[in-house]
């Protein structure tokens, strides 16, 4: 046998050639999705799969289930529309601002649940992102359940104008993919190594020294930066944020996004998201029974794809990079 089929025999070399693939299908679909898809759901598209790539740093790496991840999601977008509307912040500036208030509201969320684990955890997070919710419904600059309207786009670095659709796709594409290279970048990490070993087995990860609670707040921090990353952008395409960003009901669609797609794998999130959305977009002339649909196909996902979509062709292809 010559040496080069030994090589491409090897799971390492295997798993680089199917990282390396994955990249480029992710990258030649971001750069081209709009000549096929319509713009506006594009955007859409790409800011759901950051939030779920986000969720799933938290729960598929980390082994932490939030609720609550939709508060985070929601915060950010009032609080970008808010800064751009109103204290008239350029929409870099206000999208930087809110991903900096998710943060700084994960710390306070992930300071309080990490006390607690399993099921606690995923109700603490669950009440404390419905006093959020209540906020928004309550605090006069969210405009209550007529939501935040008429957020401006304005202009990128002072000169690219993001009222133009291209423009302000590309600016979301550039977006997303450097929420995602933060994610792929946190889980080949030390310290995304410390995150599995966590999520696989929290007793010894003590044992062998680690400050697990220090650890998983800083992976609940960064999860509530990069769903406000999501959320505030998503504020900008539409110029809206509603009390629909801040609901528990985008809390349970993040999570399905997740499984769908495949959990504790990289680009799962993503085709989760996509595929979530895009049901939901197709599907809605069917009304309120899109849900009903949406979760008829998870059931079945769950019984025939167990580890996701994703995460089933990885076990297929015998390869851990996706």
């Amino acid at each position: 046998m010559a040496v080069s089929e030994q090589l491409a025999g090897q799971p390492g070399i295997r798993e680089t050639r199917m990282s390396r693939f994955l990249w480029a299908v992710l990258i030649l679909f971001v750069l081209t999705s709009p000549a096929y898809i319509y713009a506006v759901f594009a955007m859409q598209l790409l800011c759901f799969a950051l939030f779920a790539g986000a969720f799933n740093l938290l729960l598929g790496f980390t082994g932490l289930l939030s609720f609550g991840h939709a508060a985070f999601f929601g915060a950010a977008a009032y609080v970008a529309g808010h800064a751009i509307k109103v204290w008239g912040l350029p929409p870099l500036a206000g999208i930087v601002f809110a991903t900096g208030v998710a943060a700084a509201l994960g710390f306070v969320i992930g300071w309080l649940a990490i006390r607690r684990q399993g099921i606690y955890f995923a109700m603490i997070t669950l009440a404390l992102a419905q006093i959020i919710y209540f906020l928004g419904l309550q605090l006069p600059f969210t405009g209550g359940e007529n939501g935040l309207q008429g957020i401006p786009r304005g202009r990128l670095l002072g000169f690219i104008d993001l009222n133009q659709t291209l423009n302000m796709y590309y600016f979301v594409a550039a977006i997303f993919m450097i929420g995602f290279l933060i994610i792929y970048r946190t889980i080949h990490s030390p310290f995304g190594q410390v995150m599995k070993s966590i999520r696989e087995n929290e007793a010894r990860a003590l044992s062998l020294g680690y400050n697990v609670n220090r650890f998983k707040l800083i992976a609940f921090i960064l999860s509530a930066a990069l769903s406000g990353l999501a959320g505030s952008t998503k504020s900008v395409v539409f110029q809206f944020a509603s009390l629909t960003d801040l609901h528990w009901q985008t809390s349970g669609e993040v999570i399905l996004m997740t499984l769908l797609g495949g959990l504790g794998t990289i680009f799962g999130p993503v085709v989760g998201a996509i595929t979530i959305v895009s049901l939901q977009h197709e599907l809605s002339s069917l009304g309120s029974w899109v849900q009903v649909v949406i979760g008829l196909i998870f059931i079945v996902c769950v019984l025939v794809f167990r580890r996701g979509i994703v995460g089933e062709l990885a076990r297929l292809l015998k390869t851990s990079s996706m």
